[in-house]
């Protein structure tokens, strides 16, 4: 799996300060994508020890509320990506350390609960930003998300009411 970007501090994309991982690789082409270059699954660099363990330091640092994975579309690199994550999770109980982890795709919850594999990436997440962004209903007013499409949701809590539950900001 390649990335494009690593973000050790980030405050844009989720709840307090986060670590951003943007994964190369996206077929969805949503037309006002502000992040083309990484649709090509061949842009960046392929993942690495060495970033892993960056990663890792960076979440077990006291400010650091978390990890969101973004792109591309991470949906679309679940078989990169779920290694990866089960790792972070093994690495944060060890450590005692608790933090989420959000998800941006451009698959809604119910197109990645029917995908065996998303599912299974999915479960390892605390929070999905859902949707494709949709220009004509772009909303610089909405916190986390693009356009007005697009649903917040507390994974866990969804799979266990087996419903959609919004995640509170």
């Amino acid at each position: 799996m390649n990335f494009a970007q690593f973000r050790p501090y980030d405050i844009a994309n989720g709840t307090g300060i986060r670590c951003s991982l943007f994964v190369s690789g996206c077929r969805h082409n949503c037309p006002g994508c502000f992040n083309q270059d990484y649709q090509n699954f061949k842009y960046g660099e392929a993942w690495n020890q060495a970033i892993e363990k960056q990663l890792q330091e960076q979440m077990s640092l006291p400010q650091i509320n978390g990890l969101t994975l973004l792109g591309g579309e991470p949906m679309q690199n679940c078989e990169g990506l779920i290694p990866i994550i089960e790792r972070l999770h093994t690495y944060l109980e060890f450590n005692n350390l608790k933090k989420d982890i959000w998800l941006y795709s451009g698959y809604t919850y119910e197109q990645i609960l029917a995908d065996s594999q998303r599912l299974e990436l999915l479960k390892l997440v605390d929070v999905l930003v859902d949707g494709l962004f949709i220009e004509n209903l772009k909303d610089p007013s909405l916190a986390f998300r693009g356009s007005k499409n697009q649903r917040i949701i507390d994974v866990q809590n969804s799979l266990k009411q087996n419903q959609i539950v919004e995640h509170i900001l």
